[in-house]
């Protein structure tokens, strides 16, 4: 077998390197320690579709943060594991409890619905926090057939907002949603900007607050691809294996997504990328309160900063970063910084929106 070092590629580089955005955390290549892991990785003959050493590894790793029972399942993406997670937990007369705002409710092409035959049952919320109340919107009807039955309420830590629940947050939504013979699902595709916005581990607001099942996001924090359905509480679910691979998210060569939670999660790279990511969205928000007419529309908890400003200021500004509309009648933005963010993008960026709002 050839050196990788010595290997030579007819593959070209399409894109400027030093291009920069605020558009999405997705945007970011992957962290050179995962790259890294890949390369460790590679190499030799395992066994395919999750019998390999890595991923029989990954378990071990993932107890470290979640608790002795919890049980990993390694998938491709964020939406095939929402939507693997929340089948798992179902019937098929099932419905899901989220607020209106929910990544599964709103960026998911209606995967949810259409792929995974649920019921979303939304609740509008000013901040895209569930509470008990809010919950009770929707938590009743369970003997009316009419009715698709409330059987699971997921939630999203951080939410599509930015905003972050508290522990005492999640164990009361926990607590209202068990008591009503409901499960929880944690939406986890930033999970570790929200435990460093918090500054405590995982298992806080996950396992020791009773949620049963969560979707461990990697993409989102330094990974290449991957993510994985985590099973908290082995009750909650049955036949996880044979859902995953009806959902199309069993990977063959899974040693390659499993090798790279591995490297996020076996010291303190998850933690590290996530600190930085939210530190650069604490200075975004610090250097746009200081220029008038830019409303922050939401607290700045996690990596992600909302903002209000003129259409026409945020359509030139998109010329020179990247950037999405989150609300694009009311004139609302969404600036979402990474691992990979700098202070220097960051104060260029700033010193763009002070020129175009002078403009």
């Amino acid at each position: 077998m050839a050196d990788p070092q010595t290997v030579k590629t007819d593959a070209r580089r399409h894109h400027d390197p030093q291009v920069r955005g605020f558009a999405s955390d997705n945007y970011a290549g992957a962290h050179p320690e995962i790259l890294a892991a890949l390369a460790l990785a590679n190499g030799g003959h395992q066994v395919a579709y999750g019998g390999d050493e890595y991923t029989d590894y990954l378990q071990r790793v993932m107890h470290s943060h979640f608790g002795a029972t919890a049980e990993t399942f390694p998938v491709f993406n964020g939406t095939g594991a929402n939507v693997t997670a929340l089948q798992a937990l179902t019937d098929r007369w099932g419905a899901v409890i989220c607020a209106e705002s929910a990544h599964i409710n709103v960026d998911e092409g209606g995967a949810p619905e259409r792929m995974g035959g649920l019921k979303l049952l939304t609740v509008p919320t000013p901040d895209g926090k569930l509470t008990p109340e809010l919950i009770d919107r929707q938590a009743w009807g369970w003997e009316d057939e009419h009715r698709a039955m409330p059987q699971v309420v997921s939630i999203a830590q951080n939410t599509e907002l930015g905003t972050v629940y508290t522990p005492a947050e999640i164990r009361a939504i926990v607590e209202h949603a068990h008591e009503r013979g409901m499960k929880v699902h944690l939406d986890g595709a930033r999970i570790s900007n929200a435990a460093a916005s918090l500054d405590a581990p995982m298992r806080a607001f996950t396992n020791a607050v009773g949620v049963d099942v969560i979707t461990f996001g990697g993409t989102k924090n330094g990974m290449l691809f991957g993510e994985a359905v985590v099973v908290l509480n082995p009750d909650a679910v049955s036949h996880m294996k044979h859902l995953r691979k009806l959902s199309m998210q069993l990977a063959s060569k899974m040693r390659f997504v499993s090798v790279q939670l591995e490297a996020l999660l076996a010291r303190d790279l998850w933690l590290r990328n996530a600190r930085h990511a939210n530190t650069m969205a604490q200075r975004l928000a610090a250097g746009v309160r200081a220029v008038d007419g830019v409303e922050i529309l939401y607290p700045v908890q996690a990596n992600a900063v909302f903002a209000r400003l003129p259409h026409e200021v945020s359509v030139r500004l998109q010329k020179r970063f990247r950037f999405y509309f989150w609300d694009e009648a009311a004139g609302d933005v969404r600036w979402m910084c990474s691992f990979d963010t700098t202070e220097d993008d960051v104060d260029a960026f700033v010193q763009a929106l002070k020129e175009e709002m002078a403009h």
